[in-house]
């Protein structure tokens, strides 16, 4: 981790023995990880002042005798090095202890300069740019984990961003001994628009990855595996999209290699831009896909209708701003399908969710598809698909503090679960353990992390469930892939209504609000604008009309809507709407 200030610290000093408290064996904590939260913050500045050192400046002698906890001594973790086969030197140089921020980029490695080989013109560059940052490769370094190995089209990286995505990139626990798994994140973008020309700008600060991640035996590697994940890094906010490209595109790299990478690239350019509202046919690797593209990253895209579901091909027909939809992600919430309901009514009050997977394939899957129940609600937290503890904004998100509003959190690492006990909300996927004979059978065999299903420290239910679809879901895990697939569809659908009929009052409120003919044509383009909102104008208007939303008694609909009123989302809401009809009034007042 990169570090600011030099600030060297006893090496093994961690809080807690990991693994003397859990069975989970996929944590090694190095001390970049150990000491990040320490440091966050500190590298926001683009361009840092270089610290001026006394001349002849030496690091602290380290005693040689320094004793390891016994966590550290026998795991192993895709992404960490195996520190016991690696001794720490008794002495450090200058060299290794200097901080790296002042780089610029973060340095070349073996396959950039293959990757540099590759024909695309300047012109083919541009035009891929419009969809992509770029594909990067990345594999196990054993001195320092996971390192970006190279990327293409070539792009600037700053140390933090590549350190960032490169361990985001990999799973952080033991997955299989063999075999592949995708998954997708979200890192802050730390490099801005100093040098846009470098590579593409972000739509809102984050870089979205969605990595391909496979682990396979080779007996000359020091480890016995060869680890490796190829990602596709983009600007934009389409995970069904992107989710399938990486699921086409990650097996054939594994085989083909680089020659697969150009051409998947030259399909790329040759697409229309990805244009609001357009619905494009791309052609990619021998697939055509249809994609839609919504107008805004608020509007709620088509799913197909009861009558049409059993024609539905996610693979043929992709709504880009949903969450993927394979496997069925009914599979993932398992453990808490009666506590859905609850779920929905966190999300749009603005409530932080600690989300625990087995994988980061679970859990970015689970918090992709948590969002998209928001719209057309704006979003107005942070999500974070897959979090691990080496990412820069560690200490920002997981601290003592209380969350921030509207933050989804998805990890995998056991050791979240104490870091984030005093979150209101934890949301763990999967299907519940079944019980053992005998306890020592069920500690040994458990694996670690929560308990899967939905526990809320305060949360109390306004709205009644649907029970008939609750019926149809619980036996739709039961049933083929199809049925499930279609309950995951069926859910999807409901959530979107239950979200509509949530803000028709306030939209039937704001109707009210907005300037009549007259008023219009006698104010000034610059004064059209809704009327002030007024909350007890807003609940005179719900008393009279009511909801079509099914709240449990009428107080408690007054209660929902009165948490509603004070939350970021329907800020965003509000402002968006005003934004809308002051484009209509000025339309109408020049026409």
């Amino acid at each position: 981790m990169l570090r600011a200030n030099l600030k060297l610290e006893e090496p093994f000093e961690i809080e807690e023995d990991i693994a003397e408290a859990s069975s989970y064996l996929g944590i090694v904590l190095t001390p970049a990880s150990s000491t990040s939260s320490s440091t966050e913050g500190s590298l926001t500045t683009p361009t840092p002042t270089r610290p001026t050192f006394p001349q002849g400046f030496n690091v602290p002698h380290i005693p040689p005798s320094i004793s390891r906890k016994k966590s550290l001594g026998k795991l192993n973790s895709p992404s960490s090095p195996s520190l016991p086969k690696f001794p720490r030197p008794a002495t450090l140089s200058r060299s290794k202890t200097l901080p790296r921020v002042f780089q610029l980029e973060s340095k070349p490695r073996r396959r950039q300069a293959e990757l540099d080989q590759l024909d695309l013109t300047p012109e083919t560059v541009e035009k891929l740019r419009r969809w992509i940052i770029g594909i990067a490769i990345v594999d196990f370094d054993v001195d320092d984990g996971p390192v970006i190995d190279g990327i293409y089209p070539p792009s600037i990286l700053l140390p933090v961003e590549a350190e960032n995505l490169a361990f985001s990139s990999f799973p952080d626990s033991l997955q299989f001994d063999q075999g592949s798994q995708s998954h997708s994140f979200r890192v802050r973008e730390q490099l801005g628009s100093m040098h846009a020309e470098k590579r593409p700008p972000t739509k809102d600060g984050f870089i979205y990855g969605y990595s391909h991640f496979t682990q396979k035996r080779v007996s000359t590697s020091k480890r016995g595996y060869e680890q490796r994940s190829v990602v596709i890094l983009t600007q934009h906010q389409f995970p069904a999209f992107f989710s399938l490209l990486i699921s086409i595109f990650g097996p054939l790299f594994q085989q083909h290699g680089l020659l697969m990478l150009e051409t998947a690239c030259q399909n790329i350019a040759t697409w229309r831009d990805p244009a609001p509202g357009e619905t494009l046919e791309l052609g990619f690797l021998g697939s055509v896909l249809r994609l839609v593209i919504p107008l805004t990253m608020d509007e709620q895209q088509f799913t197909p209708s009861q009558s049409t579901v059993g024609r539905y091909d996610p693979r043929q027909h992709i709504a880009a701003s949903a969450s993927p939809l394979l496997p069925p992600p009914i599979l993932l919430f398992e453990a808490s399908l009666s506590q859905l309901w609850s779920i929905w009514e966190c999300l749009v009050l603005c409530e932080p969710l600690f989300v625990f997977g087995a994988s980061p394939a679970q859990t970015s899957q689970a918090i992709w598809w948590l969002r998209d129940l928001l719209r057309p609600i704006p979003f107005a937290g942070d999500f974070r698909p897959y979090f691990t503890m080496q990412d820069e904004d560690h200490s920002l998100l997981v601290n003592r503090l209380p969350p921030k509003p509207g933050v989804l959190l998805g990890v995998t690492n056991p050791f979240f679960e104490k870091s984030c006990d005093h979150w209101p909300h934890i949301l763990s996927l999967g299907c519940r353990r079944s019980g053992t004979s005998t306890a020592q059978k069920s500690i040994s065999s458990s694996p670690a992390g929560p308990v899967p299903g939905w526990k809320s420290k305060k949360h109390k239910r306004y709205i009644s469930k649907d029970r008939v679809l609750l019926r149809q879901l619980e036996t739709a895990l039961h049933s083929d892939e199809r049925t499930k697939l279609n309950a995951s569809l069926a859910l999807r659908r409901h959530f979107h209504s239950r979200t509509t009929e949530l803000v028709t009052p306030l939209a039937r409120y704001l109707n009210t609000l907005i300037p009549s003919p007259t008023e219009v044509a006698r104010s000034s383009a610059h004064t059209l604008r809704l009327k002030p909102f007024s909350s007890a104008n807003f609940f005179a208007s719900l008393k009279a009309h009511g909801s079509t939303l099914p709240f449990r008694s009428t107080s408690k609909r007054t209660e929902f809507y009165e948490r509603l009123l004070k939350t970021p989302g329907f800020g965003l809401w509000l402002a968006q709407q005003e934004q809308i009809v002051e484009g209509v009034l000025k339309e109408k007042r020049t026409a």
